[in-house]
């Protein structure tokens, strides 16, 4: 597949381009800093450089013709709450503009309400504190749910916990259409399988996708 990445310097954007690269995809990844991205030389990747997510005219060379898009986007805490709204927005102009139909992007676990098997100190404690602590950044997160919802795309969400910088272990649960219950943790390499694993996987269009270890 030709697969466009967005935030491919980021922890999980890179583990995207990596695996995507070993699994014989084409990638083409959108960086704002090419100093940053981190990812070795290799005949199937193309690297775009766009100062700033912001103008859709300005990403459609890197979205233009790709069989799907994938984008890792998402604030590092309170400060950043709100980019990947923005972000999200410009990439989904750049997508109709193209005519480029499926996307699938990272969100948080909770933005979506506990799933049914939650325990009563996830329920009650864990998912209306954190919630609380956070709200900015899940607002942000949720906005960009809601958006895709209204895109007319092909879109998936994909919902860990807190995240790590554990290695790849494909033994992680994923839930379609809900949070996964009583999950805690996720590493971002599992993450960015799940996310590759959601493209060849027509059940997890127009839906959310839990993941956790």
């Amino acid at each position: 597949m030709r697969l466009t990445v967005f935030g491919a310097t980021g922890r999980i954007g890179g583990h995207l381009v990596r695996q995507a690269l070993d699994e014989g995809h084409q990638v083409t990844a959108v960086v704002r800093d090419r100093s940053r991205f981190t990812v070795g030389d290799h005949e199937s990747l193309t690297v775009a450089v766009v100062p700033a997510l912001t103008d859709p005219a300005a990403l459609v060379g890197a979205v233009d013709g790709a069989d799907a898009v994938l984008s890792g986007i998402g604030p590092a805490g309170r400060r950043d709450a709100g980019i990947t709204t923005v972000a999200t927005r410009t990439i989904l102009a750049a997508m109709a503009t193209t005519g480029v139909r499926r996307i699938v992007v990272v969100s948080a676990m909770p933005v979506g309400p506990p799933p049914k098997g939650e325990s009563i100190v996830g329920r009650w404690i864990a998912y209306p504190l954190i919630t609380r602590v956070l709200r900015p950044v899940y607002d942000d997160l949720a906005t960009v749910e809601a958006d895709l919802r209204a895109s007319g795309t092909d879109w998936t969400v994909i919902r860990p916990p807190r995240l790590t910088d554990k290695p790849l272990s494909h033994h992680y649960r994923t839930t379609i259409g809900a949070n996964v219950p009583n999950g805690l943790s996720a590493s971002r390499a599992d993450v960015a399988d799940a996310m590759l694993a959601a493209l060849t996987n027509p059940a997890t269009v127009s839906q959310p996708v839990g993941i956790a270890r």
